[in-house]
C-alpha cells in the first residue's frame, strides 16, 4: 500500500473547508429551489414580491455557481486525503453514489449558468446583480426563442438537481439507520 492509499484510507472525514462548502451549497440550493418554485407562480399582482426575490435569486445563483467552483478546487487540493467510499458498498451503490455525486456537481455549475443564460437573453431583463456589483455583463444576444429554451433547461434541470438531492439524502440516512452507523454510514464524515 503506498503513502497516498494509507492516507485515504485513514480520512475518516472530509476536511473543514469542504464540509462548510458542502453544508452551505446544500441550504442555498434548497433555498433557490423553492424560491425559483415560489416565484414563478406568482401572479401580476405581486409585483412588490417579484421585485426582491427574482434579483436576489440570480445573485445567490451566481454565489452557489462560484461556490462551485471553490468546492471543485478544493477537491482537487485535497484529492489525496479525501475518504474513500466504504469498501462494503455494493458494486450498485458505488455506481449510483459516485453518479449522484458526478451529477450534483455538474448540475451546481450547470443550472447556474442556464439562469444566466435565460436572464441575458430575456429582452426584458434588468440584468444580473451580483450583491456590491450592480450588474454581470450580460453576453448573450436578447432573444425570445433563446429565453423560451435556457427557461426551459433551467427548470428541469432544477428539477433533475432536486430528484438527485433526493437520493442523496436517501442514501445517507438509509446508510445511517438500516446500517446502524457501520462502516457503510457516510454521514459523519461530513459533519
Amino acid at each position: 500500500m503506498n503513502d497516498m492509499t494509507r492516507r485515504r484510507a485513514a480520512a475518516e472525514k472530509y476536511p473543514p473547508s469542504i464540509r462548510i462548502l458542502h453544508w452551505l451549497r446544500a441550504f442555498l440550493v434548497l433555498c433557490l429551489i423553492a424560491t425559483g418554485w415560489y416565484m414563478t407562480r406568482l401572479s401580476e399582482s405581486d409585483m412588490n414580491i417579484a421585485s426582491f426575490l427574482y434579483p436576489n435569486h440570480k445573485q445567490f445563483g451566481v454565489l452557489v455557481w462560484l461556490l462551485a467552483l471553490v468546492h471543485l478546487a478544493l477537491r482537487w487540493r485535497y484529492a489525496a486525503a479525501l475518504p474513500r467510499p466504504p469498501d462494503m458498498l455494493t458494486r450498485w451503490e458505488k455506481w449510483l453514489s459516485q453518479a449522484v455525486h458526478r451529477l450534483l456537481m455538474t448540475l451546481t455549475l450547470l443550472v447556474p449558468l442556464l439562469g444566466y443564460s435565460l436572464s441575458s437573453s430575456f429582452a426584458q431583463s434588468d440584468g444580473v446583480p451580483f450583491f456590491f456589483v450592480s450588474h454581470i455583463p450580460e453576453i448573450l444576444p436578447k432573444n425570445d426563442t433563446a429565453f423560451v429554451l435556457f427557461q426551459a433547461l433551467h427548470k428541469y434541470a432544477a428539477y433533475l438537481m432536486l430528484a438527485c438531492i433526493f437520493l442523496h439524502v436517501a442514501g445517507a440516512v438509509k446508510h445511517r439507520l438500516q446500517d446502524k452507523r457501520g462502516e457503510t454510514d457516510v454521514l459523519s464524515r461530513m459533519l
